[in-house]
């Protein structure tokens, strides 16, 4: 073989082992087939399981270093920088600054939507007639997303900390709106947030069997200059026997963890 030959192998095999680990880089696949999932007795699209979120966005949606106890991550955040009102974007760095004592999470409250479904614990989905349950392992929560037309009871409710969620079936896609959102939760440990005037619409969307695509679209006219998407996979738990344990959270026992700064680096 000669070296003109050698050379044209080496690049293709090259060519081979990149386009091999295309999916590394968290794109699906160009032309991927679409997914037909098996349909539930009353003929949903079957999301039921227990499922996880596998990225570090707990501890910040947009791109960030490591630091000590924390792992270093891409942004889920599509489009760029989160799109803050400079008001907003000073507030965000004030909580920052703040974070070992003014996080939601370390005084336990509740963490709200969508904080909840990329924390490092999982979460079950149930479906029945009239909604779909989620069960969250933190902090034994649950959450109702009615599908039939009816107001959630949480409707008439000022403020929640987990919102108001009502959902509707778009093909095989699970779409919910969530009103009724207070302004006393994050997004991340970094000190991300928004208002009281947040809505969010999220997408859950099978892509094979122990895969949904989460996609959740907030538009808080109060605190960004538009609308935004996050977007990620959640897996399938397939233990040999998967279930939610109990996980019970005691206030400020992580105020000595360090946590990713925004924009990148760590302190």
């Amino acid at each position: 073989m000669n070296r003109r030959v050698a050379g044209t192998a080496a690049a293709a095999l090259a060519v081979a082992a990149l386009t091999s680990f295309a999916p590394l880089s968290g794109q699906a696949p160009a032309g991927r087939p679409s997914y037909t999932p098996p349909r539930t007795s009353r003929g949903q699209p079957n999301l039921q399981g227990i499922w996880q979120a596998m990225n570090s966005a707990a501890w910040n949606i947009e791109d960030h270093g490591g630091a000590t106890g924390v792992p270093a991550g891409k942004s889920v955040v599509e489009g760029g920088p989160l799109p803050y009102l400079p008001a907003a974007l000073a507030k965000r760095n004030q909580n920052f600054a703040n974070r070992k004592t003014d996080d939601p999470e370390s005084k336990c409250w509740l963490p709200g939507v969508p904080r909840i479904t990329y924390m490092p614990f999982p979460f079950q989905i149930l479906q029945f007639d009239r909604y779909v349950v989620i069960n969250y392992e933190y902090l034994n929560t649950t959450r109702y997303i009615y599908t039939d037309g009816t107001p959630s009871p949480d409707a008439d409710v000022i403020d929640f900390f987990m919102g108001s969620s009502n959902g509707k079936w778009e093909g095989n896609t699970l779409v919910v709106d969530v009103t009724n959102n207070n302004d006393r939760t994050w997004f991340d440990r970094a000190g991300n947030h928004h208002s009281d005037a947040m809505r969010l619409v999220e997408r859950y969307t099978p892509m094979g069997p122990d895969h949904i695509q989460y996609d959740v679209t907030v538009t808080d006219p109060k605190t960004f200059s538009r609308p935004w998407k996050m977007s990620m996979p959640l897996y399938r738990r397939v233990d040999h026997v998967p279930e939610l344990l109990e996980y019970e959270c005691y206030a400020y026992a992580e105020e000595d963890a360090e946590t990713a700064a925004p924009g990148g680096s760590a302190k």
